[in-house]
């Protein structure tokens, strides 16, 4: 599976780096593969809270979109708020839903999948501080660390995004791989994950 980590100006950077470092150790085997990427090609970043890294590749065709948050509940001018009244990232995440065989989303991540018209009527999680505002979209708010609906796994703020990438990583890889991952990482696993019906 070849999951593609989204990027943007304004983005918060523990969103990304948690993620990222788990998923890291995941491409290490065979079965999983990981990029970071702009919307429109290659992109250097600045995030929430300054930090510049570079995402070299541009969106593509994954099997599985990663949507990282922040900025939102400030109203920043740059970050998910400001890509969600901007519309293009989330028209782009429409259009590529129908293609992917998971979406997945940490933090206020989840609120551009909303503006995107992909939560409503299923059970999903974001920052407690915007859960008011996901349930406005119609989603169906669940306020465990992680909410696995099938071919949508979302979390809650910020470090649960850590949670999130391990839990992708035992759906993949087994819960020997995930759990191998976070004893290299030193991180004690927080299972709070609820789990739709069906799934």
């Amino acid at each position: 599976m070849r999951i593609e980590m989204l990027v943007f100006d304004g983005v918060d950077e523990m969103d990304v780096m948690g993620p990222f470092e788990v998923w890291s150790h995941a491409r290490r085997r065979p079965e999983f593969d990981m990029a970071l990427v702009g919307l429109d090609g290659p992109v250097e970043v600045t995030g929430l809270h300054g930090l510049q890294f570079k995402a070299p590749e541009g969106l593509g065709t994954p099997d599985a979109l990663f949507v990282p948050g922040g900025g939102w509940m400030n109203r920043a001018e740059t970050g998910s708020w400001a890509e969600a009244r901007r519309g293009v990232m989330t028209a782009r995440i429409a259009e590529l839903a129908p293609t992917l065989s998971l979406i997945t989303s940490v933090c206020t991540g989840a609120m551009l999948l909303a503006e995107a018209g992909l939560l409503k009527g299923r059970p999903a999680t974001t920052n407690r501080g915007a859960w008011a505002e996901l349930e406005a979209f119609g989603a169906d708010l669940k306020t465990n660390r992680v909410v696995d609906d099938g071919d949508l796994i979302t979390a809650g703020g910020v470090t649960s995004g850590i949670d999130l990438a391990l839990y992708v990583v035992e759906r993949v890889c087994g819960a020997d791989a995930a759990d191998g991952i976070a004893g290299a990482l030193e991180y004690t696993r927080d299972r709070d994950v609820y789990i739709a019906a069906g799934n």
